[in-house]
């Protein structure tokens, strides 16, 4: 794969560490601070506005600069943003309760629990318009990095090891962290986005963006003759809109984002209150996405050219469903990892197949472009969906109960994969999938 491959995926695995122990040290101070469900969601939804918001931006800047030092420029912001949080909680976190006393009404709000709210509503925002900009350009950096028939492989490879940072390792240790100091895992979180920044800078070369016949894109326009920022927004925009299977496969992405964050938007409060986890507890519940997406990473290849890739894809829509509707009716932890474990691995099967092809098919003058708009309809879901989450919540506990609240994100984000399932088969076919590939070397 070559060095500067192996520094990009190093750097991965670094931050995803970070991020992995931020999956649970985030959510558990937000949940020390309030059991409200719209306030989780809230924070949530902070964390996704910026897809909505800056994803198109994001992909025409991509295309116009150094990808490698955009990355390592986010990184480095991410590193700042993250180090205020962790000194401000470790300032604070002497006075604040645990989430169980709080539920049990045992202890009252913390002093002082606006401004950490607000904080982590900013940070929230702040740090997720820095991984709009990052996470695009990282996939765009890719085809510079690798071979085109190495894509799947090396994709492959970073989603596992990503995963097992992310998911496996990250949040336990979260949990023991925290256990130590709330703000510890803070700390953490802010050291692993400085070392990644680091080793992104260590890549030698040059990623800007390169048109068909192989010169720069320069001067912020595009071969095409279009330009302005707007300009070439419009032109990803309506290089997208036009593949028809492109535009199907980020609409139905979008929607399985947003019962997925739906479902998973108060799943703090689920895991203490229906699953009576503690946060190492809480922590090796997520360990089930970093085992399933290990072996997703490891299989992905094998499924698609087994099955084929259109009809992998819609395997992975109903394993998604069958992992909502488990988790909403169990009470058991056990339970609830094994339904996560089997979504994880369909999960990282999409990952690996839709990542791939994408990469394969959009021209590199174009890809952060196109790929933006891409993750604008995919991602862009994400936000709502932990509204509707929240909302939801909000709306079964008054009449139902506190029980029936937290399940029925799960239930009804369950209802949309059956939905979900029957555009993958309508619309996702293999050979539309194979045909967009061979067109993709044809053209010169």
């Amino acid at each position: 794969m070559g060095a500067n491959y192996w520094r990009l995926w190093t750097a991965s695995v670094v931050s995803n560490l970070g991020d992995g122990v931020a999956t649970v040290a985030y959510p558990w101070l937000a949940s020390s601070l309030t059991r409200s469900p719209i306030h989780l969601a809230g924070v949530a939804m902070a964390s996704r506005i910026p897809w909505l918001l800056f994803s198109l931006p994001a992909g025409a800047v991509t295309d116009r600069v150094d990808r490698r030092r955009l990355i390592v420029a986010m990184d480095s912001f991410r590193f700042v943003v993250t180090l205020v949080v962790a000194i401000t909680v470790g300032l604070r976190q002497g006075v604040l309760p645990e989430p169980t006393a709080l539920a049990a009404g045992l202890v009252g709000p913390p002093p002082g629990r606006t401004v950490l709210l607000t904080m982590l509503y900013v940070a929230a925002f702040v740090l997720g318009s820095a991984e709009v900009l990052r996470d695009n350009t990282a996939q765009t950096l890719m085809p510079s990095v690798v071979a085109a028939g190495d894509l799947e492989k090396a994709n492959g490879r970073l989603e596992g090891a990503e995963l097992v940072l992310n998911s496996f390792i990250g949040p336990p240790l979260a949990g023991v962290l925290i256990a130590v100091g709330l703000a510890v895992p803070f700390h953490l979180d802010a050291v692993s986005f400085a070392l990644s920044a680091l080793l992104v800078s260590l890549m030698t070369g040059v990623y800007r963006a390169r048109g068909r016949q192989g010169g720069a894109v320069t001067s912020g326009a595009t071969q095409a003759g279009v330009s302005g920022l707007l300009g070439e927004i419009r032109e990803g925009v309506s290089w997208l809109w036009h593949h028809d299977l492109l535009r199907a496969l980020a609409v139905i992405l979008g929607l399985l984002n947003l019962s997925l964050a739906m479902a998973t938007a108060t799943f703090v409060l689920f895991g203490q209150e229906i699953l009576g986890l503690s946060a190492s507890g809480f922590g090796l519940l997520l360990t089930s996405g970093a085992v399933g997406g290990v072996l997703g990473s490891l299989v992905a290849s094998r499924v698609s050219t087994a099955l084929g890739s259109g009809r992998a894809l819609a395997v992975a829509v109903a394993f998604t469903f069958g992992q909502l509707l488990v988790t909403g009716l169990t009470s058991s932890a056990v339970v609830a990892w094994l339904a996560f474990f089997v979504g994880s691995v369909w999960g990282v099967v999409w990952n690996v197949i839709t990542v791939s092809f994408r990469q394969q098919i959009i021209p590199d003058r174009l890809l952060g472009r196109v790929n933006s708009v891409y993750r604008l309809l995919a991602w862009g879901t994400i936000p709502l969906g932990a509204l509707g989450g929240g909302l939801i919540v909000a709306l079964v506990e008054g009449p139902r109960g506190r029980e029936a609240g937290l399940r029925a994100p799960f239930l009804v984000a369950a209802g949309i994969n059956v939905v979900l399932f029957v555009l993958a088969l309508r619309h996702l076919g293999t050979a539309k999938i194979e045909s967009a590939r061979a067109e993709a070397r044809r053209t010169p």
